[in-house]
């Protein structure tokens, strides 16, 4: 039974180790596509635990492995840092807690593998490259390494203002996310002649008025807005012929994701035509709104019960905010997956450059995991 490996102990007794593993994590942060020691670090942690290590000529990253056949059950974490200002200095920086989210997993594994516990069937630790990036996930979804796994667990620490500490929830419903890159071409005039010219501010502040007119089903979030533009030189009476501009976009569901595209693409062409200015969009990074797994879900709370206790189960945020953990069930619908929400007390926020949180939601979280990769291999047994 579940309650039979002495886990809460075992984690108990490993609470120092686990401190240092996320100090160590925490303190040597890297970026998108660059987590080298950061992985070499990982990789020779699973090794000496005697599990089956894959990483890859072609990018960062790894993959590990414990026991072997069927049924397959998934770990992962995203391992990579932001590039942001801190204290007036641009440098890699873990404030999205993904050095938590490691330390989590790993020391899960560590922690079974110290009480005692034997798989029945194959526990397989995905360290995840680029979750910043939004195009991680889909890495190593191309190499094929998710293809058996029937199912996949996460983790996310939740901001103070979603979730306190000592609480959890069983699922993590993320949005929709997506860029759009676009540039505006009129033509260039003196600026006391501008009916001469095709202003591409003009353009721009036109297409910014336009989406402020899409109206999507009020019933699910979505917004779209621009968060970059860039026009014009150091003389100030010339009317500019260039413009570029960046769109943010966000749909709590991938259908409305889908309508809130086509519906800028119908903006961004009526503005065009109403100017005679060519304007030319790319889509950037999309990330996909979050697909959960009902009984991925279930087996969740369950092992939240066994760790927190009825009273500290929390029902499953809905965030704005995207993660590319998505994109393995959306990519391989066969996969049951979910995504632990862990309260932490983590304020100011995600992405605040001194984001902080309470040390101690480490342990609880190692033993959710824990818990529930049990529970998922005693259902499936």
């Amino acid at each position: 039974m579940t309650t039979a490996l002495p886990l809460k102990d075992r984690i108990a007794a490993r609470e120092a180790t686990i401190f240092e593993t996320f100090d160590h994590l925490h303190a040597h942060p890297e970026i998108s596509w660059k987590e080298v020691e950061t992985t070499r670090y990982l990789a020779e942690r699973m090794r000496k635990l005697g599990l089956k290590v894959t990483t890859f000529d072609d990018c960062t990253g790894l993959v590990a492995e414990w026991g072997e056949g069927k049924p397959v059950v998934g770990l992962r974490t995203d391992i990579d840092a932001l590039w942001q200002e801190v204290n007036g200095e641009w440098r890699a920086n873990h404030s999205c807690g993904h050095d938590a989210h490691m330390t989590i997993v790993l020391e899960a594994v560590e922690s079974l593998i110290a009480s005692g516990y034997q798989p029945p069937g194959t526990l397989k630790i995905l360290f995840q490259p680029a979750e910043e990036k939004g195009t991680g996930a889909l890495k190593l979804i191309e190499k094929g390494v998710v293809d058996d796994i029937d199912y996949l667990y996460g983790v996310h620490l939740r901001p103070i203002q979603e979730m306190a500490a000592g609480d959890a929830g069983p699922a993590i419903y993320n949005g929709a996310a997506m860029f759009m890159y676009g540039e505006i071409t009129g033509v260039s005039a003196h600026g006391a002649r501008p009916h001469l010219g095709i202003n591409a501010i003009e353009v721009a502040s036109a297409i910014v008025n336009g989406l402020g007119s899409i109206h999507t089903n009020p019933v699910i979030p979505a917004t779209v807005k621009m968060t970059m533009l860039q026009a014009g030189g150091e003389s100030y009476n010339i009317i500019p012929d260039k413009a570029r501009f960046a769109l943010d976009l966000r749909a709590q569901t991938n259908q409305q994701m889908d309508d809130l595209v086509e519906r800028v693409n119908q903006v961004i062409a009526g503005v065009s035509a109403m100017f005679q200015a060519e304007i030319q969009v790319s889509t950037g990074s999309r990330m996909v709104a979050a697909e959960v797994d009902d009984q991925a879900k279930a087996l969740m709370e369950q092992a939240i019960v066994d760790v927190l206790g009825e009273d500290h189960l929390r029902p499953a945020p809905v965030s704005p905010g995207a993660e590319d953990f998505h994109f393995y069930t959306v990519e391989r619908p066969q996969i049951k997956a979910t995504m632990l929400a862990l309260g932490c007390d983590l304020q100011p926020g995600l992405h605040h450059p001194h984001m902080r949180f309470d040390r101690s939601a480490l342990l609880k979280g190692v033993e959710i995991l824990a818990r529930v990769v049990v529970r998922t291999f005693e259902q499936k047994a």
